[in-house]
């Protein structure tokens, strides 16, 4: 075989190299005739989005962003992957959470998992899961030495991890072969509980457990370091991984006054974080926490290889819906691919139902599937760190290192993870994030498909079998949130009203005009009602104030909203909505913004208007609140 010399590829030798300052005047000149240019401010500022965590995306990265040298898989400082193969060797363990009280439902879904593509079990004890004596019962015929079983037991991990240990041992499991985690989580605990007295009793229990561990079953963690806490309760990216490497220190501190080396305390932590369907972030924070973990690791005097983080990543509870829930199998599909492309060296995909109770045989096979598909199909495990390389996630690795550092020192300043608990500095902070958060859900820029964007309110509800009340919310416990708060309520409102009337409260939308002028704002006056349950009627034939009214008669609802483009608002707008307000209208609102009209618009029986970036949920409350739905 003959080598030909590489010459490179000369196809554009020809043409100069474009430089960033061209690229900013030729899209500044876009912006200016597009009439969305920003004086005094450059393109890309204009252009970029903010995230949380003071962090901004640009619109275009280039060799000048380059950051810190992220290294090589598999060494410090473990941006690339933990290992030298990363998952490339036999894809990411997929594990499936189990948390039914009855352990033998528990038995039979645990082993049809195992069947089908699951390779490792998460089993919750305890409060919000099974008995803590229902363990073999819920393990029989589970092979201890090829399936790991990681446990979430809560306060009775001590009692879950002493069951299990005893279930290896009645089973005839070696010691060495034992596989899994024991799930030793205090203060994971103490932060959705508020139980923190009981910090420091249970971190001395779970150091004797990660001691037994190291001595006499090496294949065997103790402890979880597990940031859903915080991410469930409204914590950003930064935020999440600034708590974890704080738990994780604090870990380190009580395993090596235990008698362990840091080596071997390392060896004893994995670690849980959320993956979103913000892919990028996603992939960026499971970079960042391994790259902040190795620093930690190298600051306290542990070996190479002894800082590669262990990564678990979950698909978020926060993003999942309970409206439309078929969506969220998008949500955990996308998220999926983020913790696999991140480097995740084990994944959980939250059945599309978790957020509605106990899930099916059917929702369970589609969350394993959804790991199979993307690793025997789409071959995503077969290309090390696949993100490695692009400026934009290597930028954003960077940016979120950092402000994950700032907030992980500001622990640390008050004490610690456990003292910043106990004093309210991570739940006060997180609150201020989610409150944020919220604002931006509320006014829809940051859209939930199926619920505040394409709701469908003649969808049947998906029914689920309740799931158990973990029962560890205590005074002083983080919340649990979801992106579907406020528009469940609303929604919650409507179902109630319908169960007490037959019928879902209305609103008549007066399509003004021909197809052309009033189609965009009565298809977003539509969704936009339509988040709030509040049923929308819409009669295409509205030509003039006498019709509207009439039309508004028939509808059976007592608000309208006027629909049509601003020249036939000017010319109409006031006359039909003075017919509106006298054929009984409680409230007459006007799709657009009114402009120089406004004053006009209202002297003419216009109560409110509705646009796009306005607060969807005090409107859509006010409304209900007006149409008497409790």
């Amino acid at each position: 075989m003959t080598v030909l010399p590489d010459h490179g590829l000369p196809l554009a030798d020809e043409f100069p190299d474009a430089t960033r300052e061209q690229w900013q005047r030729l899209v500044e000149g876009v912006l200016h005739k597009a009439g969305t240019a920003v004086p005094g401010t450059p393109a890309e500022e204009t252009l970029s989005t903010e995230l949380q965590d003071g962090i901004s995306i640009r619109p275009l990265y280039t060799a000048q962003d380059s950051r810190a040298d992220a290294g090589y898989p598999g060494f410090p400082p473990f941006v690339r992957a933990g290992r030298p193969e990363g998952t490339a060797a036999a894809g990411w363990d997929v594990r499936q959470r189990h948390s039914r009280p009855d352990p033998r439902r528990t038995n039979e879904a645990v082993l049809s998992d195992l069947e089908n593509g699951v390779t490792s079990v998460w089993l919750v004890v305890g409060e919000g899961g099974i008995p803590v004596s229902g363990i073999p019962a819920a393990l029989e015929g589970v092979y201890l030495d090829l399936a790991p079983i990681v446990l979430d037991a809560g306060a009775d991990f001590e009692a879950a991890a002493k069951e299990l240990l005893r279930h290896h041992a009645t089973s005839g499991v070696s010691p060495h072969a034992a596989l899994g985690n024991l799930g030793a989580d205090p203060l994971g605990y103490a932060a959705r509980s508020g139980r923190h007295t009981d910090i420091e009793a249970h971190s001395a229990a779970a150091a004797e457990l990660a001691a037994l561990c190291d001595r006499d079953h090496p294949r065997l963690r103790a402890m979880t370091v597990d940031a859903l806490p915080y991410h469930e309760a409204g914590a950003s990216a930064a935020q999440e991984l600034g708590c974890s490497i704080a738990t994780g220190v604090a870990y380190l501190r009580d395993l090596t006054g235990a008698g362990l080396t840091v080596d071997a305390a390392c060896a004893q932590l994995e670690f849980r974080y959320a993956a979103t369907a913000d892919q990028f972030l996603t992939i960026a924070t499971l970079r960042a926490a391994r790259r902040l973990w190795a620093r930690v690791a190298q600051a306290s005097g542990a070996a190479s290889a002894a800082g590669a983080q262990r990564q678990h990543a979950v698909t978020s509870p926060v993003m999942m819906t309970r409206r439309d829930p078929w969506v969220n199998m998008l949500r955990t599909t996308v998220a999926c691919v983020a913790a696999g492309v991140g480097g995740a060296d084990t994944v959980t995909v939250l059945p599309f139902d978790d957020a509605l109770g106990l899930p099916d045989a059917f929702a369970r096979r589609i969350a394993r599937n959804t790991s199979s598909i993307l690793m025997e199909e789409s071959h995503l495990a077969r290309v090390i760190d696949p993100a490695g390389g692009s400026w934009y996630v290597e930028q954003l690795t960077d940016e979120l290192s950092h402000a994950a550092w700032a907030w992980f020192q500001e622990i640390e300043r008050a004490g610690g993870q456990a003292a910043a608990l106990r004093s309210g500095l991570v739940a006060e902070r997180l609150k201020d994030t989610w409150e944020k958060r919220s604002a931006d859900l509320a006014h829809r820029r940051e859209p939930i498909t199926g619920v505040s964007e394409f709701p469908n309110l003649a969808e049947p509800p998906v029914e689920r079998e309740a799931a158990p009340d973990p029962g560890a919310d205590g005074e002083g416990g983080l919340p649990k949130v979801r992106r579907d708060d406020a528009f469940e309520i609303l929604r919650a409102r409507s179902d109630a009203h319908l169960a007490a009337t037959g019928a879902r409260p209305r609103a008549f939308l007066a399509a003004l005009g021909p197809a052309a002028a009033h189609t965009a704002r009565a298809s977003f006056a539509a969704n936009l009602f339509q988040a709030g349950g509040i049923e929308t009627v819409h009669d295409p034939v509205t030509v003039d104030a006498g019709s509207a009214a009439e039309a508004f008669a028939r509808s059976g609802a007592t608000v309208a909203c006027l629909c049509s483009s601003d020249k036939l608002y000017a010319e109409q707008a006031g006359e039909v909505a003075a017919a509106l307000v006298e054929a009984g209208a409680r409230r007459v609102f006007l799709a657009g913004r009114p402009g120089g009209q406004r004053e006009a618009y209202l002297r003419a029986g216009v109560d409110e208007f509705v646009f796009a970036g306005g607060d969807a949920v005090a409107v859509l409350a006010s409304v209900l609140d007006r149409m008497g739905v409790a």
